[in-house]
């Protein structure tokens, strides 16, 4: 009969961290195999090694290299899964030969472990059993003494390998954090939390629970001294410094796309998690999820101005506060009246930020195919801001230029003439049979994207959640393969008809 295989989470260094059910593993086992270095030693068996006896047949793992450089036919990568698939194999034979074979792993056997390479290569094949043990993670919250996450804080783990933005994109998004494989990756993972406004909250542990630990704030931490056996702490945000403690808060104007979380850039998501208060259209606000110890102050979609003046109120008393809008707060949104207020006298010290999110028209646009391909022009048929002349002369103008059209704000309950005149007044420049997407809730739970021609629209089936992409004369329609809709794999258009403007113009029109 074969042996059995163990993998043993040995905890991050403290011998006094394994578990019981970890020391039994060791001494019931006939084979003691562990990963070391090209010296020789092993963290891992140091840590096991008051509960190794003579009698164990140990197997020492040595990787072949240590850094990135080799002539293996197959590059680093390659030396490495050699060299997994050698020690599989030396593990096998004591398997086969009916040897339980304990594999120590330093932390948790399946958490950034050595241990995993030997589990996929062998535990389809033999009884297999994993004993979890304390991660690095958990030691480096103990030690600091904070909470990683409380409530509906999510906690994210990433490694410090990644590229610069793509760590501050993942550290602005998240609550909590914790960094890996430190070492030679400190200085990028340092200058991507400051990029992400996370610097100052940012903890450093080294060699949590071993000789030589190490625990201060990272922002003071000598890059030349930073081992491979740390990770940067981003803890808990909930019971943090007091917004009054704070010597001035900031406005930041988020946009939340078309329809909330999925849209979501980010940085947009940092922004919103990081708020003290969310400020915004209650339509909007309801989009955000509701936070420990966050303030919600929603209000009618009608008092823009009074929204800013409140937001940067709250700043001024050094709360963070995030103004929620939908889309983009740059296009016809919350930005120009946040920063229409910001620059009277009273708030020109106020720190305001605005940050992008995906626009009604992009998002309308992606679900119908690329109606925007070319060069488009963006109007709002709102005349409650401004004259419908206004509107009129600028319709007139951008379709004598035959751009594509993205028209926002198309009708309300006390709007209801202005799709019927701009259909009119464009019918005077296009074809009745140019493209036209009506696209209306575009991400949310009623979504409906189709394309018409000009001629069959019908404005009583426009309302104040539509958004219509009026084409140009180069815009195309084709109704592509009739299998599965749009819903069933997500496929553009398949199944049904999709619209695209040519970047290719004629040189005469």
């Amino acid at each position: 009969m074969s042996g059995k295989l163990y993998g043993v989470g040995l905890g991050p260094g403290d011998p006094n961290l394994m578990t019981v059910a970890a020391v039994r593993a060791i001494e019931s086992a006939d084979v003691v195999a562990y990963h070391s270095a090209r010296h020789g030693r092993s963290i891992a068996r140091s840590i096991a090694g008051a509960h190794i006896r003579e009698d164990h047949i140990e197997e020492r793992l040595m990787y072949p290299l240590t850094v990135e450089t080799t002539d293996h036919p197959g590059g680093y990568r390659g030396a490495l899964d050699d060299f997994y698939e050698e020690a599989a194999a030396r593990l096998a034979k004591h398997l086969d030969a009916g040897r339980t074979v304990a594999v120590l792993a330093e932390g948790d056997p399946l958490f950034y472990g050595s241990y995993q390479h030997m589990h996929k290569r062998l535990a389809h094949r033999y009884d297999t059993e994993v004993i979890p043990g304390v991660t690095s993670v958990s030691a480096a919250a103990a030690r600091l003494g904070k909470p990683l996450c409380e409530a509906e804080e999510v906690l994210t783990i990433i490694p410090g390998t990644l590229p610069e933005d793509e760590l501050t994109a993942r550290l602005a998004a998240t609550d909590s954090a914790v960094v890996m494989k430190l070492g030679r990756t400190f200085p990028t993972v340092r200058r991507a939390l400051e990029r992400a406004g996370r610097l100052e909250d940012a903890r450093y542990v080294e060699r949590a629970f071993m000789a030589g630990e190490r625990t201060e704030p990272l922002a003071s931490v000598d890059a030349d001294s930073v081992p491979y056996f740390s990770v940067a702490v981003l803890p808990s945000r909930i019971d943090e410094v007091a917004p009054e403690e704070r010597p001035r808060g900031e406005v930041v104007v988020v946009g939340t796309g078309p329809a909330g979380a999925p849209w979501l850039t980010p940085e947009s998501r940092g922004a919103l998690t990081g708020a003290d208060d969310l400020v915004g259209y209650t339509t909007y606000l309801d989009r955000v999820p509701v936070r420990p110890g966050q303030r919600r102050h929603g209000s009618d979609n009608k008092v823009e101005s009074e929204r800013a003046e409140f937001a940067l109120d709250l700043a001024r008393r050094g709360r963070r506060v995030a103004v929620v809008s939908g889309g983009d707060p740059g296009v016809f949104a919350m930005a120009t009246a946040v920063l229409e207020v910001a620059s009277q006298p009273p708030y020109t010290d106020v720190p305001v930020r605005v940050l992008p999110g995906v626009t009604a028209a992009n998002a309308a646009a992606a679900k119908a195919g690329a109606p925007l391909g070319h060069d488009y022009a963006t109007i709002s048929l709102s005349d409650r801001l401004k004259p419908w002349d206004v509107i009129a002369g600028r319709l007139r103008a951008a379709a004598a230029a035959d751009l594509v059209l993205a028209l926002y704000n198309p009708g309300s309950r006390s709007r209801t003439h202005q799709v019927a005149a701009a259909r009119e007044l464009l019918l005077e420049h296009r074809s009745p049979t140019t493209p036209v997407v009506v696209a209306r809730d575009v991400g949310g739970p009623q979504e409906s994207v189709r394309v018409v021609t000009l001629g069959e629209l019908d404005p009583a089936e426009v309302d104040m959640r539509t958004l219509l992409l009026i084409g140009s004369s180069q815009t195309r329609m084709v109704t592509r393969g009739a299998g599965a809709s749009d819903e069933a794999d997500g496929t553009v258009g398949a199944g049904s008809t999709i619209a695209w403007t040519p970047r290719r113009y004629p040189e005469t029109p």
